[in-house]
C-alpha cells in the first residue's frame, strides 16, 4: 500500500512539474518520460507539454519517442482547431438573417478570442450562450441546415429541457461535429444564482461583431463553475479546466482592474465559494500569481473549518490523475462525493434522489453516454 501512495505520488509530482517549469523536462530520465506521458495523457495536457516545449525551442532536447507522442498530440490538437473553427462559420451562415447574442464559452471561446488557454488544448465540441427566449428558434434553423438532435434517452432529453441551462447537444449530419446550447451557466433549480442577463450586457464582442465573448472576470468565473459543478463519477474535476483557469488568471491578471473587480463580480453572481477554491488551489499546485489581498477578501465565502479541511483533501484526490497502473478507491470516492456534491448544489434534494436513481437504473440497464469526437480523438493519442 505504501508503495502504490508512493508511485502515485511521483506519477502526479511529474505532471505538475512538468506543468510549472517544462524547462526542466530536457534533463528527466527516459523512464520518467513513460510514466509523464502516460499521465499527461490522462489529464488531457499532452498538447500543452508540446506547446511548452516548442515555445521554449526544447523539443529537440528531450527522448525521440517522448518528443514523436507530444507531436502527435499537437497534430490531433490543430485538426481539431480547424473543425471548430469551420464549426463556427458554419454556425454563423446557418444563423443568418437571426439577429441574436451569440457568446461563445470554453476552449471555443479561447481559440477565437486567440486567448493563452487556447494554448495547446484539445478542442471537444462548439459551446455557445444565446437568451432562452430565442433557444427555440435557434434550434429550429440548425436543424433546418443540417445538425440533428443526439439519440439519447427520453429521461435525458427531458432533464435537458426542464431542469438544466442548456439543451440536448446538436450534432451535424456530415461533419460530426457538436454544438452545445446554453441559456444560463448553471441549471435553473441550481442553489446558486444563475441570472445570465449579466453576463450578456457585460460580453465582449470579437472581430466578427455577431460573436462574442464573456468578460474577463466572467469567464474565469464560468471556467470554475463548469471545474467544481459539472462533475463526472468516473472522470472526476478536470486538471486542464485548471490549468485554463491558471492561464485566464495571468493573462487577464494584468489588466488595470482586473483583480479588484473579481471578487465583487464573484459575489454579485453569486459564484463566490468556487472562485474561493478555485483561486486556492490554482496557487497551491501551480503557483498562480494572486495579489496577496484577494484571497483574505473571499474569507467571508469560504466554508467552515471541517468543510475546508475536507474539501481540501478531496479536490486534489478528485482533481489529479493517479497513477496508470494503481486506481485508486480513495480517489474514486473523492470523484463520487464531489459529483454528489455538484448536484446537490444543482437542485434540491428530492430532485436529486430522483435523479440519481434514474441515472443509476439506466446505467444498470446498460445505458452508453454519447462518445464525442474529441474523446476518440484522445484515445488515438
Amino acid at each position: 500500500m505504501a508503495k502504490v501512495a508512493s508511485e502515485t505520488m511521483r506519477a502526479q509530482r511529474l505532471l505538475l512539474e512538468a506543468l510549472v517549469a517544462p524547462e526542466k523536462l530536457p534533463g528527466l530520465p527516459p523512464a520518467d518520460w513513460e510514466l509523464l506521458l502516460r499521465v499527461a495523457r490522462r489529464a488531457r495536457v499532452l498538447g500543452r507539454l508540446e506547446s511548452d516545449l516548442a515555445q521554449a525551442g526544447l523539443l529537440g532536447d528531450i527522448p525521440p519517442r517522448a518528443a514523436a507522442h507530444l507531436r502527435a498530440a499537437r497534430n490531433v490538437i490543430e485538426h481539431r482547431k480547424t473543425l471548430i473553427s469551420w464549426e463556427v462559420n458554419r454556425l454563423l451562415w446557418a444563423l443568418k438573417g437571426i439577429d441574436v447574442p451569440l457568446i461563445l464559452l470554453k476552449g471555443t471561446a479561447y481559440l477565437l478570442a486567440e486567448l493563452p488557454p487556447a494554448r495547446g488544448r484539445i478542442f471537444a465540441d462548439v459551446d455557445l450562450l444565446v437568451p432562452e427566449e430565442r433557444i427555440g428558434e435557434i434550434e429550429e434553423r440548425l436543424v433546418e441546415r443540417g445538425w440533428f438532435k443526439t439519440q439519447i434517452d427520453p429521461y435525458d432529453d427531458r432533464y435537458y429541457r426542464v431542469w438544466m441551462h442548456e439543451i440536448p447537444p446538436l450534432r451535424h449530419q456530415e461533419r460530426g461535429t457538436e454544438i452545445d446550447i446554453h441559456h444560463r451557466l448553471l441549471p435553473k433549480t441550481s442553489h446558486l444564482k444563475s441570472d445570465p442577463a449579466p453576463l450578456f450586457a457585460a460580453s465582449r464582442p470579437l472581430a466578427d461583431p455577431r460573436l462574442r465573448v464573456l468578460a474577463p472576470a466572467d469567464m474565469v468565473l464560468h471556467a470554475l463553475v463548469h471545474l467544481f459543478l459539472e462533475g463526472d463519477p468516473d472522470e472526476g474535476l478536470r486538471l486542464r479546466d485548471l490549468v485554463d483557469v491558471h492561464d485566464l488568471l495571468c493573462h487577464h491578471g494584468q489588466e488595470p482592474g482586473f483583480w479588484a473587480d473579481l471578487g465583487p463580480r464573484a459575489r454579485a453572481l453569486g459564484f463566490e465559494r468556487p472562485l474561493f477554491y478555485g483561486l486556492h488551489h490554482a496557487q497551491r499546485l501551480f503557483g498562480t500569481p494572486i495579489p496577496p489581498d484577494v484571497l483574505p477578501g473571499l474569507e467571508d465565502a469560504a466554508p467552515s473549518w471541517p468543510i475546508r479541511e475536507l474539501m481540501n483533501r478531496l479536490i486534489p484526490l478528485a482533481l489529479l490523475p493517479g497513477h496508470p497502473d494503481h486506481p485508486s478507491r480513495w480517489a474514486a470516492a473523492a470523484r463520487w462525493l464531489i459529483y454528489v456534491r455538484a448536484h446537490w448544489l444543482r437542485m434540491p434534494l428530492g430532485l436529486l434522489a430522483k435523479h440519481l436513481s434514474q441515472k443509476a437504473w439506466l446505467r444498470f440497464r446498460g445505458y452508453r453516454k454519447r462518445v464525442d469526437l474529441a474523446q476518440l480523438d484522445l484515445k488515438q493519442q
